[in-house]
């Protein structure tokens, strides 16, 4: 334990931020065939499929992602006869009070496609959620990395590949969502033309509109994609959606914030050990004469409160010899 405390100044203790990034592939063969379905579950309530980067059954497989379906009650599909019609209705519902900004009094709004609520003309009613694993998407995603590809082309066999962009979302994101910032998806790296879905950085959640697969049909099934959705379960939708992932890629973000402290030692101290070894019947060991100057070295640096509780201890990596001829500078660096 310390017998000698000195305090900072305010110079000497500094903060900063340090974005770290992971990318983030998800390829066709996880998404639909690696595993033969042993790793998608689906759940008695019906609501949502999840997606593992193993059968789930496994104690080392990881949950990446979640395929959900839904509408607004605004929107043409709802109808009472549908299968699980409340549920799409529902579903739709939470994950507009989640991302969207409700209206003035405080009612669920529909998702706006360019993100202007003031129009009325350019809503997604009729959409496919994937909400993230945090285990993939950390802290956020980032801006501008976000690239999604579905086959879209034909019934069977799907050949034709269309992929969406985060265009421009490096400067150009939104940020009137109650879940942070987000970005528009197009279907060009330009980013011209209408957008066909968002992407909530901080969420870790993709909202695409259906239209993106509204003329397609499922691979293997009967009907289009949009008429799955309305007359399908959800799963039966996940499912079809799922077999037209070819690839979806990101960067994730990992926020580290560092508090870097300065320890000074100035010419006039530390210049004793603490250490009862220090001396010997009441002479300093290190010290063949009187006129000989006292030397110490510095192997540990602990940070105290100001009730001198021991918080942290730093170790160097080879002992600094400190004497009244020199001064030591120290940089400590605690991550959180």
């Amino acid at each position: 334990m310390a017998t000698t405390f000195k305090a900072f100044s305010p110079g000497d203790i500094n903060t900063t931020v340090t974005n770290l990034h992971e990318s983030i592939p998800i390829t066709a063969s996880i998404v639909t065939g690696t595993y033969d379905e042993a790793n998608i579950k689906n759940y008695p309530a019906d609501m949502f499929q999840s997606v593992y980067d193993y059968p789930f059954l496994s104690s080392s497989a990881n949950h990446i992602f979640d395929i959900t379906v839904g509408y607004s009650s605004d929107c043409y599909l709802n109808d009472a006869d549908n299968t699980q019609n409340t549920k799409k209705v529902n579903i739709y519902n939470e994950f507009s009070r989640v991302l969207v900004m409700p209206d003035a009094t405080g009612s669920v709004q529909n998702f706006d496609t360019d993100g202007n609520f003031d129009t009325t003309s350019d809503k997604m009613t009729s959409c496919v959620f994937l909400p993230f694993s945090r285990l993939l998407v950390k802290d956020e995603i980032k801006k501008g990395s976000v690239q999604l590809t579905f086959l879209t082309g034909g019934a069977d066999p799907v050949t034709t590949p269309t992929t969406l962009y985060d265009a421009g979302a490096v400067t150009g994101y939104k940020v009137n969502s109650p879940a942070g910032e987000y970005g528009l998806l197009y279907g060009n790296a330009s980013g011209a033309g209408s957008a066909l879905g968002h992407v909530y950085y901080q969420a870790g959640v993709i909202v695409l509109t259906s239209s993106v697969f509204s003329p397609f049909a499922p691979p293997g099934g009967a009907g289009t994609i949009l008429e799955t959705l309305a007359t399908g379960s959800i799963s039966g939708s996940a499912a079809a959606l799922r077999h037209r992932v070819d690839n979806l890629q990101f960067n994730n973000t990992t926020e580290l914030n560092s508090t870097i402290y300065f320890c000074r030692a100035n010419s006039n101290e530390f210049n004793y050990s603490a250490n009862p070894s220090y001396l010997s019947s009441s002479q300093i060991v290190v010290k063949n004469f009187n006129t000989d100057i006292p030397v110490s070295y510095a192997t540990t640096v602990g940070l105290y409160s100001s009730d001198q509780e021991l918080l942290a201890v730093a170790k160097i990596s080879e002992p600094l010899k400190k004497d009244p001829t020199n001064e030591l500078v120290l940089r400590v660096r605690l991550d959180y």
